[in-house]
């Protein structure tokens, strides 16, 4: 919301040295939030003055333009100009050459004298062109950054203005007015208005607010007999609200379409961001500006019949004022008369109705809307506008008919209108209900001790009725503050108006014997262990399409049930995810594409299965009452199971090319190495088996098992299709594992062994197996063969070809024997080694390779 200084000194006791960031310092103290400051005099400067055209001289050069040499008056004739600089002719009449043909001979214009600046550091000086010297500017709207308009001069007649010569135009442009923008959050609607932010201003100076609308409302005349049929009608309210619930309607005659809007009018508007287009129109601008009341001017000679207010019907279609054919959707509230939908109510009128050069009868229509009704036409049909952004936030239910009685008045003394009398104000609203606040429940809510006086005084301020009850108030709140539901709600506004730096910043004592949690220290743990192996954590959207859902969460590609959200970002993203790795991946592939060649990235999140969940479809139990036992047990059945996942994905080199460094292309051995590196600082060990996923690539993908034979996660290199098909980068691996499952295994004491101060006897041994037998089991077998003499074994080799029998493989393994106690001999190293190749040979009938 924009507001201009000048317009809030009208209601509020804005100091006149007041900058901007004055006033929105101010508004800081009571909760709204600064965005932003309009000044546009911080990109113009002067000499910038009216002038008058003595004489126009069209010449036409040799590139075949035609341009006019002028002379402007720019002092008024007998006075004496004052203004010097190079340039500045001190006749008062400067020669001028300009290239727009729209004005003529005793028009008064802009003019922009040598030594003034425009809008994008545009110097204007005294300079050769086209065989003269042109010393200034007649400048555009556009020039002047007031408007878009380049295709002429801005004559300053045909917007009304007749000024002396010489005058600062500058000034009478309202271009040294400036405005203070603030983000008005969605619980704030009232605040979409200068009446809002006034009202705000003087709750944070602590000076009395007069209420426009309280001043207007004893003038505002009833519904009469004669006045404009109107129905209000809704078969399909959305959660069973009502779309509409008040509609006021009046009429204005005689209106001449021919006169312009005042500059001041035009100025303020600008300012606010709204562009003038026509004097109704604008009006109508301003009162919602004003008010924070949409308003919509209508044609009254184009309508047939009265007006129904009403859900479109199926079929329906409406051209709207930005000249586009919309079908609408049945739950779209729409404005029709006889011949149909005239106008998408609370979001934009209709191009058939629409007030135009030749309107002399207005109707004027003031209404209130339900907000999520409106909200939801403006984002169905992509047309967000600013009586859209207002009605979602709530409008003032009581606000309407005095509304229109504040555009009636303008169009009259500003339109030539003649108000016609008739009036319709068809009121279905309800009083807010009242809300009980205890005595004592403001000071135990904030910790500030606020006396009955503060806490009354706060509530009377932000309009609220308030009466004394003996164990508190009753508050019923004010018409325009919807977001007043429950008494934490009021003592939220005691807070705020007493002001938030009263409130102490004492930093709550941790409770002795606490910290994190078992499975926290365990997570935290895992995700220390990786950042410092070098991968980077990242975070990424768990909404997915359900081909990523299929991709990943079968080994075999087949469809996987998916949990849809209700109201989804995008639908080509509206399922939960059953694997962390698709967001993980689009995380890879955009720092990939933005220079990032070697990347190890993880995550650790939240997966959402569906299997065994059923959606609950009973009302959600009201806030401030603990549900009973039962209720508890059916909202935890109704959440679907979430376990948590861990995954990486690893691309490019293990380091930076550099001197005497040959960087190593990461591999499947890597995302393994992950995974084994995860799991061992939490204390447990994975068995590692060769695996099988349509995502992975077939010969280099690990399948990831606990030691009581659980599987818990795939590791290696994603296939090559896959690869190509996403864009990406080569020889991409991963490892996803379940996290909740490895936690579930965490060792409760990790028991650290004596290191032995005795010698290690090493010896080697090559077993021919079969080639169906996992080099893994056969390494497990082996440990467990040699027994407790042995500190380590590796498979260091594994070889299949000549010299060994068709079907067979030779598994080298790396043996490491030691004593805790003794230095080993050769004999005891030797007979542990035979223990272990006999044990190999009865389980997997292993030979020794000659």
């Amino acid at each position: 919301m924009r507001v201009p200084l000048s317009w809030l000194r009208e209601y509020a006791p804005v100091p006149e040295d007041a900058t901007a960031e004055d006033v929105l310092a101010t508004l800081v103290k009571v909760g709204l939030e600064e965005e932003d400051v309009h000044r546009p005099s911080d990109s113009l400067s002067g000499p910038i003055v009216v002038g008058q055209v003595l004489s126009m001289e069209p010449e036409t050069h040799s590139n075949g333009k035609t341009v006019n040499w002028c002379s402007v008056r720019v002092v008024p004739e007998g006075h004496e100009q004052t203004l010097t600089g190079k340039g500045i002719d001190p006749s008062g009449v400067q020669g001028i050459i300009c290239g727009a043909h729209n004005f003529s001979v005793g028009d008064k214009v802009v003019v922009a004298l040598p030594g003034a600046v425009l809008p994008g550091d545009f110097r204007i000086s005294a300079r050769k062109t086209y065989g003269h010297i042109s010393a200034g500017m007649i400048a555009s709207v556009r020039e002047l950054g007031i408007g878009d308009d380049h295709d002429g001069i801005l004559v300053l007649s045909r917007i009304g203005l007749d000024p002396e010569i010489g005058s600062d135009a500058l000034e009478l442009l309202g271009l040294y007015d400036s405005a203070a923008e603030v983000n008005v959050t969605p619980d704030r609607g009232y605040a979409f208005s200068i009446r809002g932010i006034a009202r705000e201003y003087c709750h944070a100076v602590r000076a009395p607010f007069t209420d426009p609308v309280a001043e207007l409302a004893p003038r505002v005349p009833a519904s009469t007999e004669d006045g404009f049929p109107v129905t209000v009608s809704d078969d399909a309210p959305i959660h069973g609200r009502a779309g509409c619930n008040r509609f006021a309607v009046r009429i204005v005659e005689n209106v001449d379409p021919s006169i312009p809007s005042p500059q001041w009018l035009v100025s303020r508007l600008r300012l606010a961001g709204i562009r003038s287009l026509s004097l109704p129109v604008d009006i109508s601008n301003y009162v919602m500006l004003e008010y924070g009341q949409p308003i919509h001017n209508y044609d009254a000679d184009t309508l047939q019949g009265g007006i129904t207010v009403r859900r479109a019907r199926a079929g329906e279609k409406l051209t709207t004022l930005d000249d586009k054919s919309r079908e609408l959707n049945t739950e779209d509230l729409v404005i029709a008369d006889e011949s149909g939908p005239v106008g998408l109510a609370g979001v934009m009128g209709g191009a058939a109705t629409e007030v135009g050069e030749n309107t002399t009868r207005v109707l004027v229509e003031a209404a209130r809307f339900d907000e999520v009704s409106i909200a939801r036409t403006a984002r169905r049909h992509k047309l967000p506008s600013e009586a859209s952004k207002r009605y979602e936030r709530g409008v003032d239910p009581q606000l309407a008919p005095v509304a229109a009685q504040r555009v009636v008045d303008l169009l009259v003394e500003l339109a030539g209108g003649t108000d016609s009398g008739r009036v319709t104000d068809v009121d279905h609203t309800d009083r807010p209900a009242a809300i009980e606040l205890p005595a004592g429940y403001p000071a135990a809510r904030v910790g500030v001790d606020y006396s009955p006086e503060v806490v009354e005084r706060s509530l009377v301020a932000i309009g609220a009725e308030v009466t004394e009850t003996a164990d508190g108030w009753t508050v019923v709140p004010p018409s325009w503050r919807p977001d007043l539901l429950e008494k934490e709600d009021l003592v939220e506004e005691v807070a705020r108006l007493d002001g938030y730096d009263k409130i102490p910043d004492r930093l709550p004592v941790a409770p002795p014997g606490r910290g994190f949690t078992r499975s926290q220290a365990a997570r935290r743990r895992v995700a220390n262990t990786l950042a410092a192996a070098g991968l980077t954590e990242v975070l990424s959207y768990p909404f997915v399409s359900q081909a990523d859902n299929d991709l990943w969460g079968s080994a075999d590609g087949e469809h996987v049930a998916s949990i849809k959200l209700a109201n989804p970002i995008s639908e080509a993203q509206s399922l939960l995810r059953v694997s962390i790795l698709p967001g993980l991946l689009e995380v890879l592939k955009r720092n990939h594409s933005r220079g990032l060649r070697d990347l190890a990235l993880y995550e650790m999140g939240h997966v959402f299965l569906a299997d065994g969940y059923t959606p609950d479809t009973q009302p959600i139990p009201p806030l401030g009452v603990r549900p009973a036992a039962p209720e508890l047990e059916r909202l935890d059945a109704a959440v679907p199971d979430q376990p948590r996942r861990l995954a990486a994905v690893l691309t490019g080199h293990d380091a930076a090319a550099g001197p005497w460094v040959a960087p190593r292309t990461l591999d499947w051995q890597d995302a393994l190495d992950v995974a084994v590196l995860a799991a061992r600082s939490v204390g447990v060990e994975l068995r590692v088996t060769q695996g099988s996923h349509h995502a992975f690539h077939p010969g280099r993908t690990a399948q990831l098992s606990t030691q009581d034979g659980a599987v818990i996660g795939m590791a290696g290199e994603l296939h090559p299709k896959l690869v190509a098909a996403q864009g990406l980068p080569e020889r991409t691996c991963a490892v996803e594992l379940d996290l909740s499952a490895l936690l579930d295994r965490e060792a409760s004491a990790v028991t650290a062994q004596a290191i032995s101060g005795y010698p290690a006897a090493t010896q080697d041994v090559a077993l021919v197996v079969d080639t169906d037998v996992p080099a893994a089991d056969l390494l497990t077998t082996v440990r467990r063969g040699a027994g407790e003499l042995l500190e380590a074994a590796e498979v260091f080799d594994v070889y299949a070809g000549k010299g060994i029998p068709e079907g067979k493989k030779s598994v080298a393994i790396a043996l490491r024997f030691r004593a805790a106690d003794r230095t080993l001999t050769a004999d005891e190293a030797s007979q542990a080694r035979e223990n272990a190749v006999d044990a190999a040979h009865r389980e997997h009938g292993a030979e020794i390779r000659s």
